[in-house]
């Protein structure tokens, strides 16, 4: 029984060897892969980003003019900035 064992090891070990020869023949050969489905990905990814900070900034200036109607909108804290920052804000000047 140990030696069908081993013969079958074996012969698992050379047609592996044998495999890996042959595609190691090959591969210069291949097509490069395609970079497509990264460039898709990084995309999206980045428009799902501006479309969230629009979207973030757009509800936190309704916020802010429910809370002090007539005033200009500061600026939005940075949410991942955290160094020093000052508010600026004031009047919306008003044309009639």
């Amino acid at each position: 029984m140990a030696s069908y064992v081993w013969r079958k090891y074996a012969d698992y070990l050379y047609t592996k060897w044998e495999k890996t020869f042959l595609w190691d023949m090959v591969e210069p050969y291949r097509r490069p892969k395609s970079f497509t489905p990264v460039v898709v990905t990084y995309v999206a990814a980045f428009y799902t980003g501006v479309i969230g900070a629009a979207v973030t900034e757009q509800l936190y200036k309704e916020k802010y003019w429910e809370e002090h109607p007539g005033k200009a909108v500061p600026l939005m804290k940075p949410k991942f900035y955290g160094g020093p920052w000052r508010v600026m804000g004031g009047e919306i000047p008003r044309y009639e």
